[in-house]
């Protein structure tokens, strides 16, 4: 069994790696709708997207049909979304505060600030106005927080097991789904 330490490095960067997936499949999605299509392919790469993260019934119950603003909102800072960015970023926050002992403070405060930035952002509207710059917003910060990670902790069994653990396993997780949906569409 993993230590309570142990398993909350691993979820603080497997949300962390969820966040950013999720932003790049969003950004893909939304530069791709920029592009002339018919609205039926359009539709198709918004459903594929609540399908990858199996969110269809949840999104179909809230909304009254499938448009690209709102998957992005759904996906991107829906509270009640467990899988949206704006969650994906507390949990993270949450894991770390949970061992705020075993992690440095550069890293804690690299989570935090995401957590912040982020509510920041929504409550501007920078969703709505500028959603391809909101992505690179969350794949920035994911980056830096793994840079973070990779230049203040210590290289011991925490670092090498739990953390890159988690982002590598958030990784194969979200290749599998794609593949799914891609190989075995909906009937």
């Amino acid at each position: 069994m993993l230590s309570r330490t142990a398993d909350h490095l691993y979820w603080m960067a497997r949300y962390t790696e969820r966040a950013e997936n999720t932003a790049r499949m969003l950004d893909v999605n939304y530069q791709t709708s920029l592009l002339p299509q018919t609205s039926d392919n359009a539709d198709a790469g918004w459903r594929a997207m609540l399908d990858i993260f199996e969110l269809t019934s949840r999104f179909e119950a809230k909304h009254e049909g499938l448009d690209s603003k709102g998957v992005v909102a759904f996906m991107s800072c829906d509270f009640d979304n467990p899988s949206s960015i704006i969650n994906c970023l507390r949990a993270a926050r949450e894991n770390a505060r949970a061992v705020r002992g075993s992690i440095t403070t550069e890293l804690w405060e690299t989570l935090n600030t995401n957590w912040f930035e982020a509510n920041a952002l929504i409550r501007k509207g920078e969703i709505e106005r500028d959603p391809a710059a909101f992505f690179e917003w969350v794949k920035f910060r994911s980056h830096l927080s793994r840079g973070v990670q990779a230049g203040t902790m210590v290289k011991d069994d925490a670092f090498f097991y739990f953390l890159r653990l988690g982002s590598f396993l958030e990784r194969a997780d979200n290749t599998a789904r794609i593949l799914d949906v891609k190989f075995h569409p909906a009937a």
